[in-house]
Order: C-alpha cells, then structure tokens, then sequence
C-alpha cells in the first residue's frame, strides 16, 4: 500500500478530478461517509452521544460539514463550530456549509481568540469531538488562535476523530514541530500520510484507520516523487514463493552463518534456527571452534564450520580463508562475533567475495563503523540490519538525529552506498538503493529483548536464498519476523517474550499470512 507526501496527495486529487471527471465535491461526500463509518465501527454508541464537530476553512473542514450532515440524518445530537469566516471557506466546503445552513443544523461561527473563548465551553461540553480543522493543509507550526484551540481540546477529556490528519501534525514531518491534538483515531484518506505512521508523530494520531474515498489505486500507483510503501499482508502474499511438490532442500538455498564468540554461542545459534524455519535448505553456522560444541547441541539441524581461533579464543584472522572456500548461495555474518582484531578482517574479508550475497548485522556492522564506504553495493548484494546505535556508529552521529528521521537517514544510507537498509525498531524501515522505502507495522515492544536481532538476520537471510532478491527477502523477513513476535505475544505476553519464541512461531507467521483472509496487527492501522 503506496504511502502519499502533502504534494503527492493533492497531485493524486487533481488527477482524479480534472484527468477522470470525478468532481471534488464526490470526494468529499465520499470523505465524508467514510468518516461516518469508521465512527460507528469504533464506537457502538455515536447515535447516543453529542457530538461536537470543528471545521477549518478548507476541504478538511467541508469533509467535517459533511460528516455533521450525515449524523445530523441519522438522528445524532451534532453541533457545527466553524473556525473561519464563511467568505474565505473553499468552494466545496460553502457548498457543504450552505446545506448545513439550509437544514438548520446548529453552526456557530468562531473567527478569532475571543469568539473561541466564548464559544469553547459549549464545543468541549461534548461526548465526542471531530477534528476537520486542517488535515494536510498545514506546512509549520500552529499559530494564533489555532494554537488556543488545539490546547483546549488536548486538556480535555473529550475523544477525538480526527479527519485525515490529526490538527497541528505536519503531514510529511515524522517530528512534531509544534502543538497538535492528540486524537483517539485518525481517518485518514486515500492513502496514509508519513507523519501517521513514523515515530514520534505517530502518536498523536491513535487508531488508524485507511479510508477509501474514490481514488483510484492506478491514480495513486502512478503518482511521481518518492515511494513509500506499506507493507501489508497482500503485498506479503504476492511475493511470497510457491514450493513446487517436486521441491528439494537444494532448491531453497545454503546459508552459511558467520556468527558467535565466547559468551555468545547463542547468537549464532539462534540466526541458524531462525533461518531453518524461515525455509532455508542448508544452513552451515560457521563459528569459532571454541564455542561449535554448544551451538552443535543448541541446533542440530545446522551444520556447523569450526574456525580457528587465537591463544585467547577469539575468531583468528585465519579463519577467512575457511569462508573464501566455502560453497555457499548467501552468507550472513554478524550475530555474536565481538570486535576481536580477528573479526575485522574476517568481515573486510567477506566483503571482498563479491559473487555472494551477504546480510551483515550487529558485530559485523560495529567493526564497520570507523570505515562505512567498504559497504559498497555495486559490487554485491548487501543487506544491512542496523539498530539506531548501529546506524549512528555508520553515520558518526548520535542515536538521537538517527530516531528523530529514521526514514531519511535510511534512505540516504542506502542510495550513498547502493545496498539495502533495514533500519530496525518500532516501526522498522526498509530502503533500497533507489530510494523506495517500506514501512513495517507488525511487531510490538515486548521483541525489545536481545536476540531477537539475530533471529531477523537469519530470516532475511534464508528469505535471500530462497528468492534471491535483496527487497523480497526484507519485506518478508521483516513483517513475518514482526508478525511472529505478533503471535508469540498473544501466547506469552510482552513481558515474557523471549527471541526463540518467535522462532516457534514463524510457521504460524508465514500460514496466517498465505491462508487467512485478515492478519491481525498488533500496531494501530485498520487495512481493512
């Protein structure tokens, strides 16, 4: 599901309406119902509540009037506050307007501070609000008597609907710049905005919910500029590979799994099992010898490659020469290997294998940080499954500029060094070197718990062997990985969840996406 910017929306709109015929004011009637709808499938009791509705002067606010209307019919007990003039409304929204005037639905007029101060005991006395002040037609941060209102309606207890954008919310902008409401649910149209899905600002929007107002999904598919994505469980289902009956283990790839030190076993260990049951064919765990007995006896499926180590039992620079030689379709490396000398050649080395596609996370990623251009994606496929703090090591910049535009520094990552970025954490982030980008909702916080990056490494990483494209393999590692804590959580709980827990789980993840008709998300859109 193709994500759309401010300007890729209004492009979207104008191409239904002036390339298609379809007139602005269906849209808005279609905005409007849909509204309506997803009131009604939220709260069982709307015809009982009095209902305050705040109207800005654009379409945002004519797609309120609409919604005023059609309550108003269904018996509703609705108040109209117009936060404008009537002279500066746009042209479907005086359309709109008129009509609430013609059936005498209570519609009061606030221009300025003082008119709201007059009017905002009566519009907060209310057991549901509607926001339909701005939705996108905002570029900075509120001003004037805007901000007086936002902060009214956040101070009180009143839940909030807010029509496509929360108010105050900067429709491209993952930051807040400045005061907006915090709504309950969000109805947003069309398609979904960036700042709806993308931390912190996706906060302020609750629920979410995907409305269809009459764009056509060619319209939207075709639109120029920059594409963010949505992962679904549609677009899983289209890409996810159908196994002949005639199919063998040769079929599904060999995944060599550089990983593990002393103390660390069961990093490679869990990378192994992760990848088995994500499909891989063969899985050989490559590993120092001092620690291949215990990931032997953690995962007996997996062949392992013992490699030499140092006086201190660390990985020795001599083991590259084991990996040069070893016939294998897709390497991983990464999980548990520590920062011992030994390990930055082995992984400088790895790199310098150009045929083999390679998933490089954690540890190989650390030794990196100090030579970032190394990752050199014209030369191989290359795969990076960074965290924020690996990601500011790569970039030698804080955890903070990381998180507050985790989208754009992913995406520059990408392009930069022509490989592909999957940057973890609540909502995970996957580029490609072209810049397309997608954005992952399955997953929940109880996977905050160590391991469960290894397990993702291992699932992309047979992913990668089984189709052997670097952006199939992150988007169904990725929302099957999340998917699987998903599950795993409604059997133990967050709290309890632990890495191999998702692991048990990934048969489940993978039938409910094939088979069942609806994926229940543990994150906050209804795709419906």
């Amino acid at each position: 599901m193709r994500v759309l910017n401010a300007r890729q929306m209004r492009d979207a709109d104008r191409q239904t309406v002036e390339d298609l015929g379809v007139p602005s004011i269906v849209l808005m009637e279609n905005a409007g119902r849909q509204v309506v709808a997803a009131m009604h499938a939220t709260y069982n009791d709307v015809i009982d509540r009095r209902i305050s509705i705040l109207c800005g002067r654009g379409n945002n606010g004519g797609d309120g009037l609409v919604v005023a209307r059609i309550l108003w019919h269904q018996g509703v007990q609705v108040k109209v506050f117009l936060l404008a003039q009537e002279d500066t409304l746009s042209p479907d929204a005086q359309i709109n307007y008129r009509i609430a005037r013609r059936l005498s639905l209570p519609v009061v007029e606030v221009h300025d501070s003082s008119a709201w101060e007059d009017a905002s005991v009566d519009a907060l006395d209310c057991e549901l609000l509607v926001d339909a002040i701005l939705g996108t037609g905002i570029g900075r941060a509120l001003e004037g008597f805007l901000k007086v209102v936002v902060a009214d309606v956040n101070a009180s207890d009143v839940p909030v609907v807010s029509v496509d954008m929360p108010t105050g919310l900067l429709t491209d902008d993952s930051g807040v710049a400045g005061d907006a409401i915090t709504a309950d649910v969000t109805v947003t149209l069309a398609t979904p905005k960036p700042s709806l899905l993308l931390p912190p600002a996706d906060a302020w929007a609750g629920d979410l919910v995907i409305a269809d107002i009459g764009i056509p999904k060619s319209v939207i598919e075709r639109i120029p500029g920059p594409r963010l994505s949505l992962l679904t469980a549609d677009d899983i289902r289209e890409i996810m590979p159908v196994r002949p009956q005639s199919a063998h283990k040769g079929q599904f790839g060999h995944i060599l799994i550089v990983a593990g030190s002393l103390g660390k076993s069961g990093a490679a260990a869990l990378a192994g099992r992760a990848a088995l049951r994500s499909g891989a064919g063969l899985v050989t765990v490559a590993t120092p010898e001092s620690v291949v007995d215990i990931v032997t006896a953690a995962t007996p499926e997996c062949m392992t490659l013992p490699l030499p180590v140092t006086s201190d039992g660390t990985l020795s620079a001599a083991a590259l020469q084991c990996l040069i030689d070893f016939e294998c379709d897709v390497i991983a490396a990464g999980p548990g290997l520590g920062n011992a000398p030994g390990v930055v050649s082995v992984v400088r080395g790895l790199l310098n294998r150009p045929s083999t596609p390679i998933v490089l996370d954690a540890d190989a990623l650390n030794v990196l940080a100090t030579e970032p251009d190394v990752l050199d994606g014209n030369k191989r496929k290359i795969i990076i499954t960074p965290h924020p703090g690996e990601m500011s090591r790569l970039i030698a910049s804080s955890v903070g500029d990381v998180q507050n535009n985790r989208l754009g520094v992913a995406q520059r990552f990408a392009i930069d060094h022509r490989l592909h970025v999957v940057l973890k954490g609540a909502r995970t982030i996957i580029t490609d070197p072209e810049g397309n980008a997608w954005l992952n909702l399955t997953g929940n916080p109880g996977m905050a718990t160590a391991g469960v990056g290894d397990v993702l490494t291992g699932v992309i990483a047979a992913w990668l062997a089984q189709t052997g494209r670097p952006d199939v393999a992150c988007q169904l590692g990725v929302y099957l990985h999340g998917l699987a804590g998903d599950l795993a959580s409604h059997e133990h709980g967050e709290v309890a969840l632990i890495a191999s827990d998702l692991i048990d789980a990934m048969g489940k993840s993978v039938a409910a996406t094939t088979e069942a008709d609806e994926v229940s998300y543990n994150g906050n859109a209804d795709l419906a």
